[in-house]
């Protein structure tokens, strides 16, 4: 809400509290439409201002609240200033083999990161951020390089760490800059040739790092983060142990990026949807010992929200399930609904 003076009121706007005279009388209620009348009368009462109410007033979701807060607004004013420089930087690297300077890459964070509170606000922020088709791959790593601040953090990394994972994630997808964007961002399923020239992704960018003065995990990230624990993934079918720690951080980060971030062909998952698609892949692909804990946190952030239900009912969730990550205790009213005993309720919103 704001308040506006009883001289910039215009019509159909919507009061946002009660409005009392000077001796305590109530003028109009919360929830009045501002007409002629209702100007007449505030200036009767020498009325001098009203609390109105904005666009966020009358939001439904959390993620339409965070969306069209002045805050998540100023995020997003940093965020794509620094996004037209992380691209000119990373674009210059590719083509023309400019040396990208880390320090640059980390201001760009810092300067992103910090105007969130927090990590779960920094989540929240980059949910509602819908980059432009030409930036969608110069996003995807700049979101990611954001995400892996946060994860680094939950997972209690050393800072030293933290950063290296940081860098990882600014370069890791840098070969899908070699690919054309219709192929890197097709809605409709990838032919089996088309999927082939995909994965040739970890090796353009290993190729492009390779003789680079960067950390070797940088490097092997790039080429390992599509590796998978059980042998199930690209290009050399590596097994746990032969798969680079940062690649295995990365491999999380740039799944969760994908299901966070929204595409012209589909909405952003929520994020019972994301642990949800997590668990159904199984824990044997990625790292359990790393993706347990995210999952944990990414539940525990949606810890008094209110929720919609498949059957209609509005509930709060007052109790996270770690065994059914997916599947927490709500409070509906005066009855409590425990999502682990009923499979046939699913959470389709959360507000």
């Amino acid at each position: 809400m704001k308040n506006v003076a009883r001289m910039a009121l215009e019509n159909g706007m919507e009061i946002g509290e009660d409005v009392y005279s000077y001796q305590n009388q109530l003028l109009f209620p919360k929830d009045t439409i501002v007409d002629d009348a209702v100007i007449t009368k505030l200036a009767r009462y020498s009325i001098m201002c009203v609390a109105i109410k904005e666009d966020v007033d009358f939001a439904t979701t959390h993620f339409e609240k965070v969306r069209l807060s002045s805050e998540f607004k100023k995020f997003e004013l940093t965020y794509n200033n620094c996004m037209s420089i992380y691209r000119k930087l990373m674009k210059s690297f590719v083509e023309d083999g400019k040396p990208v300077n880390m320090n640059s890459l980390m201001e760009i964070y810092v300067k992103i990161s910090s105007r969130a509170r927090s990590g779960e606000q920094l989540l929240d922020y980059l949910y509602n951020m819908l980059p432009s088709e030409d930036d969608m791959t110069y996003a995807h790593c700049l979101n990611s390089a954001l995400i892996a601040g946060v994860f680094g953090t939950w997972l209690e990394l050393s800072q030293e760490d933290i950063l290296l994972l940081i860098q990882c994630a600014f370069f890791y997808d840098i070969g899908k800059l070699k690919l054309p964007q219709d192929l890197l961002w097709k809605s409709d399923k990838l032919t089996d040739l088309e999927f082939t020239k995909l994965k040739t992704h970890t090796m353009l960018g290993f190729d492009i790092l390779k003789n680079c003065d960067m950390n070797e995990h940088v490097i092997k990230a790039t080429l390992m983060h599509h590796e998978r624990c059980d042998g199930s993934g690209y290009p050399s079918k590596l097994r746990s142990s032969q798969i680079d720690p940062y690649a295995k951080y990365i491999a999380i980060i740039d799944a969760y990026e994908a299901m966070t971030s929204a595409r012209t062909y589909r909405l952003s998952l929520n994020p019972f949807q994301v642990i949800a698609n997590f668990e159904r892949v199984g824990y044997e692909k990625y790292d359990a010992a790393i993706l347990k804990p995210i999952l944990s946190h990414i539940a525990a952030t949606q810890m008094g929200f209110k929720v919609l239900l498949n059957n209609g009912t509005e509930a709060e969730i007052i109790k996270i399930n770690e065994e059914h990550l997916t599947r927490p205790l709500l409070q509906s009213q005066d009855k409590e609904i425990d999502l682990a005993g009923d499979p046939n309720l699913e959470i389709m919103s959360i507000y």
